[in-house]
């Protein structure tokens, strides 16, 4: 009985001690978005617009207790980008091709808070890349009204392998799946790519002039 209870003991002090150490709820949630879109969920074409729900819990609510803290919002947008690489096969293809993918630059706009327990949609889609990155919009939607919470602009920072590389790869996939036409071992670029919003390009502009500006006072 003893041992029992010891054991017991020492299991509640390793689970609440990690607790503290490290943010279990984030990884078992990272876990199950990862299992989800891998075995459950349907598989996606790299520019398709990919959705997963959220809901906004206890532990999300800023001091106020009235509604999501931002910083929530970039953490869920890890979840809805590890569902969208997931079921794109990007980071797949990414790791393939000898090369990893970071986080490069995130700008983000609050437009309405999200209530407490109220539900709320992510869509994650593909708006651009150039030659070391790849653009993606998050947007947060009530489901009643797919009212826009929340819009987000990410650079997605490919490492050790050529975007080109891996964005072919997955539009030749897609392209033979629609009777697209790939010529020279190239994808038609003027159907499959998307163009740049003004709105995109004045950002891109923006991180290359405060690029410059770091390097330049390093």
């Amino acid at each position: 009985m003893f041992d029992w209870y010891c054991w017991l003991s020492w299991s509640l002090v390793i689970v609440v001690s990690c607790y503290i150490l490290f943010e279990l709820h984030y990884f078992w949630r990272m876990a199950l978005c990862l299992l989800l879109a891998r075995f459950i969920k349907r598989k996606c074409q790299v520019l398709d617009t990919t959705i997963i729900s959220g809901v906004c819990l206890s532990n999300d609510l800023d001091h106020f207790l009235c509604h999501m803290n931002n910083a929530r919002y970039l953490r869920e947008m890890d979840f809805a980008r590890v569902d969208f690489y997931e079921r794109t096969k990007l980071y797949h293809t990414i790791r393939k091709n000898g090369g990893s993918i970071v986080q490069g630059a995130t700008t983000i706009r609050y437009r309405k808070f999200i209530r407490p327990f109220r539900r709320f949609y992510i869509t994650s889609k593909i708006i651009y890349w150039d030659s070391q990155s790849i653009f993606m919009e998050h947007r947060f939607l009530r489901p009643k009204d797919q009212f826009i919470h929340c819009i987000a602009i990410c650079r997605q920072r490919i490492i050790g392998c050529s975007v080109d590389a891996v964005l072919l790869e997955l539009l030749t996939r897609k392209s033979l799946h629609d009777t697209i036409s790939v010529e020279n071992g190239e994808v038609a670029e003027s159907k499959l790519k998307p163009e740049p919003t003004e709105e995109l390009q004045k950002w891109i502009q923006y991180n290359e002039m405060s690029s410059r500006n770091l390097r330049q006072n390093s």
